[in-house]
């Protein structure tokens, strides 16, 4: 009872792995009692496998992080630098932006139907909606001439099969 009294939380302590299993490993600590690192907290990288980090007799450094009713709960990866502080201090901010550049101006839309009928621009629905209805049926008329002749029928075609 007196070895696990001596272990307090938060203090870096270093003992041997004792055992492994697929949630974690047991250490034996160095000046006595045992603790427990979870599987989660052995590497600052995912660990699917825990032996692939650990084996049986190593000797590690671990963390207290928990002491709970004689049950201590250890941190390995927090004994370890973050993988994110050491690079950031030697190389610059990686989230550095280049500078906006506005898209050229466009000098020549181009010539479409709707602008031609923008600068007659009538005044008032009426007149706009008759002027759609106009151009409208000259459209269909045209797809149905055009129509026609593509598919080849003719009515003295049609009529000479009967």
């Amino acid at each position: 009872m007196g070895r696990t009294m001596s272990i307090e939380l938060n203090t870096i302590v270093e003992g041997k792995v004792s055992g492994i299993t697929k949630f974690g490993a047991f250490i034996d600590i160095n000046g006595g009692g045992t603790g427990m690192v979870h599987i989660s907290e052995v590497s600052q990288t995912y660990v699917n496998d825990i032996n692939d980090f650990l084996k049986v007799g190593d000797t590690v450094k671990a963390k207290v992080i928990s002491c709970d009713k004689g049950k201590v709960a250890l941190s390995i990866k927090q004994t370890q630098p973050k993988p994110g502080k050491s690079q950031n201090t030697q190389k610059p901010k990686p989230k550095q932006r280049k500078p906006y550049k506005p898209a050229p101006p466009v000098t020549s839309p181009g010539s479409y139907e709707w602008q031609s009928a923008q600068s007659d621009s009538p005044s008032s629905f009426e007149d706009m909606m008759s002027m759609f209805k106009r151009t409208s049926e000259d459209k269909m008329s045209d797809l149905k001439r055009a129509g026609g002749e593509s598919r080849g029928y003719s009515r003295r075609g049609n009529s000479s099969r009967k």
